[in-house]
């Protein structure tokens, strides 16, 4: 046999590209050649397939005088990494009539290592699920990506950990490989991550906004002085968000594994992301010639926490326009381009001028340097911060140790949220799409926003005095449906709709 063809994928969001993986072989001069838009990851795979068939006890390719092609299709597809070393090196074999087998239902991804073993990927958990979209029954791939492709269910995964034993198990030369089971763990929440509620004194109203932005995923704004806790508050808000749904464990741990970012298997708690100040707008909403997914992407599900805000270059600053509206962020380049999710949670803390001493005596700066460092944060990207919070000095006082109140105060809270999550669930069950209620369209808001007549009447009010827009109109709405949830009451009440309406005016 001198044709032969199997499976394999490229590594994409949100799911994989399926490839077929096909070899040729001829007499002649002996070359051994790539084509399909490889990378120079791809076309070293070459040497690597070369060295690792010789060392599993076979006859190198190298070795013969033969024409050798594979050929990656899709050919318009641009192929990168190494996924397609295993692919390739079974392609061949197959072809050279090596090893025989029936491919179909069978996908392989892994990369070989010189003496045939196989080192982990990225993208596994994308690749096991077009495996499963494109109807295959078996994936095979390194033993460290298993655990995270098990997430896929109706599949069959089998952890490998050497070419030789992929080799033994397709020949059925008494060797089977084990199927991987997936284990239910239960994710842990790491106390030692950083800082909870109890430890923070003071600032109730801050810790108040917190729980409300945390219960509905609503983007919040903390701005007061430095050294008041903004920092503290906004990391405390990674153990106060309830673990990952299994829908969105795969979305998440999808993103991460592509990105070469996972560790530690999937991700079941929702991620926490902190870029720097200084940080350019390709990492932070994703760039490159081949587009790569950004921070905004890498905090999907999770929260987005930009410390000093207001000092991120402008431009950074209003392209969180679009994924703050829509949930996606589209990345075009000349080669390609790619629509990445990006429903996060945005924290931001600033300070109301350079100094972050406004209004006091110890404050230096200039009147137009205060109003040029206001300018950096735009009117739109204000209009999506659904909750300004101020974070105001505390007295000494409230800092000692006997001013120290009993724990637990984070587990009521969590406790509190978890519940408001939990009715949300129940309203959105039926509606695609909807998780919380950041998430409302102004055409859920109707159906799923039942104001009393009161809260609609004080809304209308509100809205003229304070010239709200149609936007933060809305927006209102979904955070007085927050705070709702949050005392379990099924109308929005006028209290409710006057604690969100109080988020609403930003005054630095």
């Amino acid at each position: 046999m001198s044709f032969a063809r199997v499976f394999g994928a490229q590594p994409s969001l949100p799911k994989a590209h399926i490839v077929s993986v096909e070899a040729d072989l001829a007499r002649g001069l002996h070359t051994f050649s790539i084509v399909g838009l490889p990378d120079k990851a791809v076309e070293e795979a070459r040497d690597r397939v070369a060295s690792a068939i010789k060392n599993s006890g076979l006859v190198s390719p190298k070795s013969l005088n033969k024409k050798i092609v594979i050929s990656l299709a899709p050919a318009e597809l641009k192929k990168e990494g190494s996924t397609f070393d295993l692919p390739v090196a079974l392609s061949y074999l197959h072809a050279a009539a090596d090893i025989s087998f029936d491919p179909a239902g069978k996908m392989f991804a892994g990369e070989v290592a010189l003496d045939g073993t196989l080192n982990p990927i990225r993208g596994a958990l994308s690749i096991a699920l077009a495996a499963r979209e494109g109807g295959f029954k078996e994936l095979f791939l390194p033993d460290a990506n298993a655990e995270e492709a098990a997430l896929v269910s109706s599949i069959t995964i089998y952890p490998v950990r050497t070419l030789g034993d992929v080799l033994k198990h397709l020949s059925k030369d008494d060797f089977t490989l084990p199927v991987y089971k997936r284990r239910h763990a239960k994710p842990v929440l790491d106390e030692s991550e950083g800082p909870t509620l109890d430890d923070i004194r003071g600032q109730e109203s801050a810790k108040r906004g917190l729980e409300i932005a945390s219960a509905g995923r609503h983007n919040i704004a903390l701005y007061g002085p430095p050294g008041t806790g903004k920092t503290m508050l906004a990391r405390a808000a990674r153990e106060l968000l309830p673990d990952l749904s299994l829908d969105e464990t795969i979305e998440v741990t999808a993103i991460h594994s592509l990105a070469g970012t996972l560790s530690g298997g999937p991700v079941f708690r929702p991620p926490f992301r902190s870029p720097h100040h200084t940080s350019s707008y390709a990492s932070l909403i994703g760039g490159g010639s081949v587009p790569r997914p950004g921070e905004v992407t890498l905090a999907h599900r999770g929260v987005l926490f930009l410390d000093e805000f207001a000092e991120f270059h402008r431009d950074v600053v209003n392209a969180l326009r679009e994924p703050l509206e829509d949930k996606v962020v589209s990345v075009a380049r000349a080669r390609a381009s790619s629509i990445f999710p990006a429903n996060f949670m945005l924290i931001a803390a600033l300070n109301p001028c350079p100094c972050g001493h406004l209004g006091t005596a110890r404050c230096e700066c200039l009147p137009h340097n205060v109003e040029k460092y206001k300018r950096k944060i735009s009117g739109p990207v204000a209009d999506r911060i659904d909750m300004w919070v101020q974070v105001g000095d505390m007295p000494p006082e409230a800092l000692t140790k006997k001013a120290k109140k009993a724990s637990g105060e984070g587990e009521r809270t969590r406790t509190h949220i978890s519940r408001a999550r939990e009715i949300q669930q129940q309203r959105f069950r039926d509606t695609k799409g909807l998780t919380t209620n950041a998430d409302m369209k102004a055409k859920h808001i109707e159906t799923h926003a039942d104001l009393s007549e009161k809260a609609e009447q004080t809304l209308v009010e509100a809205a003229r005095r304070l010239k709200l827009s149609p936007r933060g109109f809305h927006r209102t709405i979904k955070l007085a449906r927050t705070i709702a949830d949050l005392s379990e009451s099924k109308t929005i009440e006028p209290s409710h709709m006057l604690e969100a309406l109080q988020y609403r005016v930003r005054e630095l």
